[in-house]
């Protein structure tokens, strides 16, 4: 079955959504199942993973609440306090739902650029291991040398990158800095990367696949297809592509590949990795 590994629910309000910012408009509004149900039918995708907007518990318990009356949401990454306390309450809270399939916490928005290195936040993480839980890492590419540090802490904790790691796309030069760095974190095996938010890292007013192609190349060598999950980023992703669209330009990327390993990338790493029923 394929799988978007990646993608957004939300009721629009401007305090609680406030990283949306005033020009991009075409994310002011209410994104639902019902939403997204006529994209992946359109684009023969199964099922979908629902993956946290904003930090807060409420968000994660309605999250599961959308999966549990639509089926095609096959699993919810949300978002629990990693850095209290009260954290196992919250995890205990969640994880006897089999649709609760891991954990976020968007790390680029943290002002300390060593947030991932904080000793209460990975203590947040080990409580992951016990639990089987995946962690989404949300990063910008400035943030990958810690990163692997981190990940080298916890070598039992299955970790997904989210959106490559949002490398600087820019026609102008290649991210040779997340080049270089992803390669090294690929080299952990407990590592897998969602091919997913690349059209809006693109620094340029206009996207196109060519502009893409080293990126999708140095993952696809770094990760392998049985480590890259095909993901939208939906609604996000509307602000640079329509959903069908990125859909076919990721396909399109993937040609090359065998059609087992095409099936992987669209969607059999991440029911494996996920542990979607």
């Amino acid at each position: 079955m394929k799988i978007d590994s990646h993608q957004h629910f939300w009721k629009y309000d401007a305090a609680e959504y406030a990283w949306i910012s005033r020009e991009q408009t075409v994310l002011q509004r209410d994104y639902l199942p019902s939403d997204l149900d006529p994209l992946l039918e359109e684009n023969g995708i199964g099922g979908s993973i629902a993956v946290q907007a904003r930090q807060t518990i409420e968000e994660t318990r309605w999250l599961l609440e959308l999966s549990e009356s639509n089926p095609k949401v096959k699993g919810v990454v949300g978002w629990v306090p990693l850095c209290r306390t009260d954290l196992n309450a919250s995890l205990d809270l969640f994880s006897g739902n089999p649709k609760f399939v891991g954990v976020r916490h968007v790390i680029h928005d943290e002002k300390d650029d060593d947030y991932i290195l904080r000793e209460d936040f990975n203590q947040g993480i080990r409580q992951l291991g016990p639990r089987d839980l995946v962690y989404d890492i949300l990063i910008f590419e400035k943030h990958l040398p810690q990163t692997i540090q981190f990940v080298d802490q916890h070598p039992n904790i299955q970790f997904v990158v989210d959106h490559i790691a949002k490398p600087r796309i820019s026609s102008s030069a290649f991210d040779k800095n997340w080049q270089k760095s992803i390669l090294s974190l690929s080299k952990r095996e407990n590592v897998a990367c969602k091919l997913s938010g690349m059209v809006t890292e693109v620094i340029d007013p206009q996207w196109s696949p060519s502009l893409l192609r080293p990126y999708f190349d140095t993952v696809l060598e770094a990760f392998g297809p049985a480590r890259l999950l095909a993901g939208s980023d939906w609604p996000v992703c509307l602000l640079k592509a329509e959903y069908t669209h990125w859909h076919q330009t990721l396909c399109a990327s993937i040609q090359s590949l065998s059609e087992d390993e095409q099936l992987d990338v669209l969607g059999n790493s991440a029911s494996r990795i996920y542990k979607l029923h």
